[in-house]
């Protein structure tokens, strides 16, 4: 059976930079700190070839039913709006996912145990995995993300917060596989997928992405994973376009990268945002939607675009306990643990492999 455990929200939600509470142990600082350095400088290359997508933009771009993959969202402005959407009133996993953390913190230590090599996937400003290291007590923190630059920025602030911890960062697009280098150790892995980004993944490319997991823990490894779950439509059309339209200038961002990937010439003001929950599919959808009909042309290319025609840019499926449970034990993992905010909106699950 599923374990949930549901909490009652706190009056208020601290920010989770402020659960940050003292340094975690770790021997051989300065042999740690090497490492981190090293493969930082190292990931540049790895980074660098990243933004070179033009195959698969241009494949998106001119389908019957044009598309652009969510993870060019993630250039350094994209991913700054992505941190004010979180902010938004109308923006409920983040509050309801720090809830979860604030009031059941103890008892997540207990289930997972202490010690751990945190890998932090999609860490952003690594905020949120920095909130558990005085209760988790990693002896190594590994942070993966899309946007590189930022994710050094947001390392270079942590180290100096938490000199004592080993910490590494790796510049990946993990649609395309999670690699982890030799100096991860394959005991003791948690995985940590804060925030519902599994929900970026259709149902199928989530199953297999969760296997691929689950084969990386290794010896007493897991993975702690943030789950959006099924509510009201009026809720989740808010969520995904607010009253401020800092999503719509996240949304419209993604032009300007495809601009500098493709050298394409997307002009935001020729479109407008366009986000809502499909209740057939249990998805909320991102599209950019033309204003008028447009030629976007790029070096030995053009597409032309009618008016009110879309480009798909996102979806974040959503899930009912059960279910998500479910698709974890399809994956191979085992003893799942759910924690749920008081009025079920949001789930923080726990399973070991």
């Amino acid at each position: 059976m599923l374990q949930v455990n549901k909490v009652n929200p706190p009056t208020t939600i601290p920010h989770p930079a402020r659960e940050r509470l003292g340094l975690v142990r770790e021997t051989r600082h300065e042999q740690a700190r090497r490492t981190t350095d090293a493969l930082r400088w190292r990931n540049r290359e790895t980074v660098s070839s990243l933004w070179n997508g033009r195959e698969e933009l241009l494949a998106g771009l001119t389908a019957p039913d044009a598309c652009i993959a969510s993870k060019y969202f993630y250039d350094s402005l994209g991913s700054q709006l992505f941190d004010a959407i979180t902010h938004l009133p109308e923006y409920y996993p983040t509050r309801a996912e720090a809830a979860i953390f604030t009031r059941h913190a103890a008892d997540i230590a207990r289930t997972i145990g202490t010690g751990r090599v945190l890998i932090d996937l999609g860490a952003g400003n690594c905020e949120k995995a920095a909130g558990l290291f005085s209760e988790l007590q990693p002896v190594q923190y590994v942070a993966v993300d899309i946007s590189a630059e930022y994710l050094e920025t947001a390392l270079a602030r942590l180290r100096r917060q938490y000199p004592d911890i080993g910490m590494t960062g790796l510049g990946l697009d993990m649609s395309e596989g999670l690699s982890l280098p030799a100096s991860v150790p394959d005991a003791g892995r948690l995985f940590f997928y804060p925030g519902s980004s599994i929900g970026n993944f259709t149902p199928l490319d989530a199953s297999a992405f969760l296997t691929d997991l689950r084969q990386q823990c290794h010896s007493q490894g897991g993975l702690l994973i943030g789950v959006d779950l099924i509510k009201d439509k009026a809720i989740l059309d808010a969520a995904y376009d607010d009253a401020l339209g800092v999503t719509a200038a996240f949304n419209l961002n993604a032009l300007n990268n495809v601009n500098s990937v493709l050298g394409s010439d997307f002009d935001v003001r020729d479109w407008r945002h366009c986000g809502f929950f499909n209740q057939t599919m249990s998805r909320a959808e991102m599209h950019l939607e033309t204003r008028l009909a447009v030629e976007v042309r790029w070096p030995g290319g053009s597409r032309r675009f009618e008016a009110a025609e879309r480009i798909h840019t996102e979806n974040s499926y959503k899930y009912g306990l059960d279910q998500f449970g479910g698709l974890l034990r399809e994956a191979g993992f085992r003893n799942v643990t759910a924690w749920t905010d008081q009025r079920n909106w949001f789930a923080l699950f726990y399973a070991t492999a």
